[in-house]
């Protein structure tokens, strides 16, 4: 296996070269240093399929890590969604419950 190569910014194209699974890319975006983590997880995923599959065809690796990477983005979009409906529902409650209580002082004063 060869040695990573450092990643490499050009702040004129904001382009920076990364290395996926010993595969150099040119990728450009607004933020280098974004670029560079998702780079480094996309490696980390393809690595991690590798060793568990003992696949060497880097094509099947990378569907393969895609669809853990998918899952692990539906699962935390799934999970954020059932919360944002449980906040919005205990918000609803505590909306009403104060207006009750404005409501009752309003007639008391």
């Amino acid at each position: 296996m060869a040695s990573k190569q450092p990643p490499m910014k050009d702040a004129v194209t904001n382009s920076v070269r990364v290395e996926i699974f010993d595969q150099a890319y040119n990728l450009r975006g607004s933020d280098p240093d974004y670029i560079l983590k998702l780079a480094d997880y996309v490696d980390s995923k393809m690595r991690a399929v590798a060793e568990q599959t003992h696949t060497v065809d880097t094509v099947r690796l990378a569907v393969l890590a895609a669809i853990n990477i998918a899952d692990e983005y539906h699962l935390l979009k799934r999970n954020h969604d059932s919360g944002s409906v449980e906040y919005l529902k205990r918000a609803s409650h505590l909306s009403d419950a104060l207006d009750e209580v404005l409501q009752e002082k309003h007639k008391a004063g």
